[in-house]
């Protein structure tokens, strides 16, 4: 009795609890049927969201171009490559869509990708062990080619697929790097937490317009199955993505490779510690070149020495170059007379000043004019006029007026202003000679505008127009921006024959500076470098340790490109001199630009040879066409025999005798490229659409593809670059060099 009642009491127990747990589970299921919610989380859009894909449509970000239309940066596509491992996504398929055969599928990628076999074989085994869906296959698997990815996918190895992704290209390699600068593949999450890949601006026009050229992507949602196949009536939504817009620049790919090619050679003969050079239209503000050195190629800026754009953010003290904003200011005051004389040597003012002396150790060359003083860049003649002819405070107006305590506002990111110093008597009179005082490159051209046009100041930009790919319509363009006028039209003028004779007059310290066929005029500067050792004097003492440049601009009657070229601390022979670096690049990118441009030469000793306008070439036959341009002394390379289809000149350009020409026949073979120039190699890879790998800088010694195979669209292409053997014979016109600005 005593066991049943037990028994009878624990079954009650049971039932009680037993009713309690369903009526908690029917009151859930009620509540959950009645609210469609659990946790306050819907389960209709749960399971919308679980059987809903939702993809980004990447915006295509727009390219950047060069003043003539050549693409200078754009989007290339490039495949990452995955593994599918799980068995269920190949479902009744007959032919398996996952990998089957790990071994196989290592072996077979290896040698494609250039790793380890052993390392693709732990990624899938790996994978397959963690029951993973899909592996990748880290940087081997990114960015391949579509060369690469057809050499792949002719392995017809189940599992292996691509997934088409943009990579920013430059054609161009190393070209106005810190101009365009560069942009990078990121990763980003969107809304849902997908991880996502997204082009983004760096450096340069890259980063300062990344709003402009990235655009708004687009979105495709649809509802699929657990393998990510899409159902029989998907609700597939598209949103269009909006392209981002093309940007052009100002700067002129002929004149670019022209100083590109120039600062390499000097790069390779001196080893400077730093190089920059900026060529400009005077008449417009716009910047037509610019590079510095060190630079980087922007499709691999890995150990980039100089990340910065020197030209517009690095201010130093620049020397004699600033004299010629000196004379204007005292010629605008009416207080110049360029026959009077003075004593060169030295000057000092008074007891409390310390004494001023010409760069040629003090001496001087004794009583002498003040426009002989500007030929042979006088300090004392500087110190004498903005002390005593102008003053001190009317000669700050005018450093104010030419804006040289001012950004100049360029559309670059990054830019500094320099800074006056103009707090003692001595920093007053310093500053009239470019000493203390600091300035960048680009604030100095933008005030020697003034001088070369007739007294109106230009503000530089870089950027001409902002187009919608689309449409094709431009959505902004930009002009001449007159931002001062510190000097009239006859100063400006007196100026510019002060400036022609530094360069042609007897006593000039600019005569390396001479071109052929136009009438240069410019002024030179030799500034000393603060020493920063401890225990040292106030500037580091040696031939080589200053920064050696010359501004300069031409036909000087009318200057048309205007350029200004910096060279700090060349290793140069005993028999040079710091304005050999300096008249190299000056005069090859001056007098070959001018003629590229079509300004008519100002010389008597002219040769009308120098330009050749292409004639018709396509379709000609090839034989014909190489004949007539070797009768014209041009460089021709042919790539095969029978009929021009293709070439890097077109019909009615301009170029110059020592242009090289490339021409495409309808049977390309590949030549011996070996000495060619980095651009000449690229100008041949975009008229074959070559996939081109390139290393160094120079000239090239080594070429992948044997000279004389035929090749077609895609092929790829290594070579190896290295700086000439034989030494750039250079100009030896005889001429004064500035020592020092005291």
């Amino acid at each position: 009795m005593r066991k049943n009642r037990t028994t009878h009491f624990m079954a009650g127990i049971l039932i009680i609890i037993f009713v309690g747990v369903f009526l908690l589970l029917t009151g859930r299921f009620l509540y959950i049927q009645a609210t469609g919610e659990i946790n306050d989380v819907s389960l209709e859009e749960w399971a919308e969201q679980k059987r809903t894909s939702s993809y980004t449509m990447a915006a295509e970000r727009g390219k950047i171009f060069d003043n003539n239309g050549m693409a200078l940066a754009y989007d290339r596509p490039t495949f990452r490559m995955y593994a599918i491992l799980d068995e269920a996504y190949t479902g009744e398929a007959k032919e398996p869509k996952h990998v089957v055969d790990p071994e196989k599928t290592a072996k077979e990628l290896a040698p494609l990708l250039d790793v380890k076999e052993e390392e693709l074989l732990e990624t899938i085994k790996s994978g397959i062990e963690k029951k993973r869906f899909q592996v990748e296959f880290g940087n081997a698997g990114k960015e391949l080619s579509q060369q690469k990815k057809d050499e792949i996918a002719e392995k017809k190895l189940p599992g292996i697929k691509f997934e088409e992704e943009a990579l920013r290209y430059y054609p161009n390699g190393m070209f106005a790097s810190q101009v365009i600068g560069f942009a990078r593949d990121t990763e980003v999450k969107d809304e849902n937490g997908n991880t996502l890949h997204e082009i983004k601006g760096i450096a340069g026009i890259e980063n300062v317009m990344d709003d402009i050229l990235k655009g708004i992507d687009g979105k495709i949602t649809y509802q699929r199955d657990k393998y990510n196949k899409k159902l029989l009536d998907p609700s597939e939504v598209v949103t269009t993505p909006e392209n981002g817009d093309d940007i052009y620049l100002t700067i002129d790919q002929k004149i670019q490779t022209l100083l590109e090619d120039a600062m390499t050679q000097v790069d390779s003969k001196y080893n400077p510690e730093r190089m920059s050079a900026v060529v400009m239209n005077p008449k417009t503000g716009e910047i037509v070149a610019m590079s510095n050195r060190p630079s980087y190629n922007p499709n691999d800026p890995s150990n980039v020495e100089n990340w910065y754009n020197d030209v517009i953010s690095t201010p130093f003290e620049p020397g004699s170059t600033v004299k010629m904003f000196t004379w204007a200011a005292a010629i605008e005051e009416g207080v110049y007379n360029g026959e009077e004389s003075f004593e060169s040597g030295s000057y000092r003012p008074n007891k409390q000043v310390k004494s001023i002396g010409d760069h040629n150790r003090g001496e001087g060359w004794g009583p002498i004019s003040y426009d002989e003083g500007f030929q042979r860049s006088s300090n004392v003649a500087a110190a004498k006029l903005a002390w005593e002819k102008i003053g001190s405070d009317t000669f700050l107006e005018y450093l104010k007026a030419f804006q040289l305590d001012e950004v100049t506002g360029i559309d670059l990111p990054g830019e500094v202003k320099g800074e006056i110093l103009y707090n003692w008597p001595l920093e007053k009179i310093t500053s009239s000679f470019g000493q203390g005082s600091t300035m960048t490159p680009i604030q100095q051209l933008k005030a020697a505008t003034a001088i070369a046009n007739n007294g109106e100041m230009l503000q530089p930009y870089v950027i001409k127009k902002i187009v919608d790919p689309d449409t094709g319509k431009t959505v902004e363009e930009k002009s001449k921006n007159v931002v001062g006028k510190p000097i009239s039209e006859d100063t400006a003028n007196h100026v510019l024959k002060l400036l022609e004779s530094v360069v042609n007059g007897e006593h000039g310290t600019g005569k390396m500076y001479k071109l052929d066929d136009y009438t240069v005029g410019g002024k030179t500067g030799t500034a000393q470098i603060p020493n920063n050792e401890p225990g040292g004097g106030a500037y580091m003492s040696g031939k080589e340790n200053h920064v050696f440049s010359f501004l300069g601009m031409a036909p000087i009657d009318d200057p048309q490109l205007m350029m200004y070229v910096t060279v700090k601390q060349p290793e140069l022979e005993p028999t040079e001199t710091g304005a050999d670096p300096v008249s190299f690049i000056f005069k090859n990118v001056m007098e070959n630009g001018l003629h590229y441009l079509n300004i008519s030469p100002d010389n008597e000793t002219t040769e009308e040879t120098k330009h050749i306008e292409v004639p018709s070439i396509i379709g000609k036959k090839v034989k014909d066409v190489l004949k007539d341009f070797e009768d014209k002394g041009i460089r021709t390379t042919a790539l095969g025999n029978g009929e021009v289809i293709a070439a890097n000149v077109e019909e009615g350009e301009t170029i110059l005798a020592n242009d090289h020409v490339i021409l495409v026949t309808d049977n390309p073979e590949m030549p011996n490229v070996k000495g060619w120039s980095l651009r000449e190699v690229l100008q041949l890879s975009n008229l074959l659409e070559l996939e081109t790998d390139t290393t160094g800088s120079g000239f090239v010694t080594t070429q992948s593809i044997k000279a004389g195979t035929q090749i077609k669209k895609g092929d790829s292409l290594s070579i190896e670059l290295l700086p000439p053997n034989n030494e750039q014979e250079e100009d030896n016109d005889s001429g004064e060099e500035e020592q020092e600005d005291e």
